[in-house]
């Protein structure tokens, strides 16, 4: 392991002798066990280590932040927006907001995060260069949503990132975050940590979105609470990465909470995607809900793992979890796993997998109508990724998004 990275603390500048000791400890607790593999239940369809292996020969931290490209701000909607550069606060503006009701500063580390069952934790620890806090204030609505535009350099071949984020929802409080990833063709390793806390009476909507094809290998693992009557909102886009793992850890705490996790994801030539979630009922009459789409060409590799955990005090939990897969090549590969542990009786829990092939009946139908083969696959592919697009209210954003996912399923 020490061969595949060749990391130098000395280039990571730290704010006291016991930040370095303690980047130290935490590098040589990811060193004695390295990447997760196969091994690992929660690794048993993505084996990182092998993966990693496979594609790189030599790793190192990443201490350039180097800006070397302007893009554009997306223009067909108002936004408020943060700049990373390299996982890194560059700039921000919230400029459509209250002065005083959001906070976004630099935050260097989760000091409180619980620790996951995997070691990209203390490689995170040891390496963390910074990311964002973002807070929303007690009985604030916002009026415009934040996208975080996390842009990646191109001078970051065979190198690695690693941030962590923070965002917290007080009570009573609304927020739309889109994650919008621009990548130059650089080949990296992303390691991310977030925590989510949203407050009593409050709704939090995330949308991460992959602006065109990247060489980029991540990984993202989120752990969130969830308060009185909250709601939470997941919409995953991130097709075109090389290698991405979303791990999702969610903690329904108190009653008439819900939670949902929607996905559509078209994945193409050795493109392997997976999405591992983690739903805690912990209180009554609180609701789940789970609906994962891919659409996999060529010899790309869908997965999803998705557990539902009903404690025996969470009477009433309405739980469900689906994942859909569009195999279109024979070479593809989708795996699911759906688990339910359930300790209440008076439950409604549900779960499900289904994969096939395009609807040759479908195709024929369109065709016959004039419209070519290969457009009529495009137009079927995208009804079936669309869907997921139905609990977003916010029409400009709805056609963005329609829009980019149009913009996937083309290779653009």
């Amino acid at each position: 392991m020490e061969k595949l990275f060749n990391i130098d603390l000395s280039k990571i500048s730290s704010a006291s002798s016991q930040e370095a000791l303690d980047r130290k400890k935490n590098l040589e607790l990811f060193l004695k066990t390295g990447l997760p593999n196969k091994r690992d239940e929660n690794w048993k369809f993505s084996d990182l280590n092998f993966i990693i292996s496979k594609n790189f020969k030599q790793i190192t931290n990443n201490d350039d932040l180097k800006f070397d490209k302007k893009f554009k701000l997306i223009k067909e909607f108002e936004h408020n927006y943060i700049i990373l550069v390299n996982g890194i606060i560059k700039s921000f503006d919230i400029k459509y907001e209250e002065k005083g009701k959001l906070k976004v500063e630099t935050l260097k580390s989760l000091e409180n995060f619980s620790k996951p069952n995997n070691n990209l934790y203390y490689l995170n620890k040891a390496l963390s260069l910074g990311g964002f806090y973002l807070e929303v204030q007690k009985d604030y609505k916002c009026k415009k949503p934040i996208i975080i535009y996390n842009y990646f350099t191109s001078n970051l071949d065979n190198k690695i990132i690693n941030n962590s984020n923070q965002i917290k929802l007080n009570e009573n409080t609304e927020l739309t975050l889109i994650e919008y990833n621009i990548g130059e063709k650089s080949k990296f390793l992303k390691n991310t940590f977030e925590t989510i806390n949203i407050g009593k009476d409050s709704s939090f909507k995330s949308i991460i979105l992959q602006k065109s094809k990247s060489s980029g290998y991540f990984y993202k693992n989120i752990t969130g609470s969830q308060a009185y009557n909250s709601s939470y909102q997941n919409f995953i886009l991130s097709s075109g990465l090389k290698f991405n793992k979303i791990e999702i850890n969610m903690d329904l705490e108190k009653e008439n909470s819900n939670c949902y996790i929607l996905s559509g994801l078209s994945l193409g030539k050795k493109e392997h995607q997976e999405i591992k979630t983690q739903i805690n009922h912990l209180a009554p009459n609180c609701k789940s809900y789970q609906k994962i789409k891919n659409v996999l060409e060529s010899d790309s590799t869908g997965v999803y793992q998705g557990k539902i955990f009903v404690k025996d005090m969470a009477q009433k939990t309405d739980a469900y979890q689906l994942s859909k897969a569009l195999i279109l090549d024979d070479q593809a590969e989708f795996n699911a796993k759906p688990e339910l542990e359930i300790y209440a009786d008076d439950v409604k829990c549900s779960h499900g997998s289904t994969s096939g092939s395009i609807d040759e009946n479908a195709i024929h139908y369109l065709m016959t109508r004039g419209i070519e083969l290969q457009e009529a696959k495009k137009l079927l592919i995208n009804g079936f990724i669309s869907e997921i697009f139905e609990n977003i209210p916010e029409e400009k954003l709805k056609v963005f998004l329609e829009k980019s996912i149009m913009e996937q399923i083309n290779g653009i």
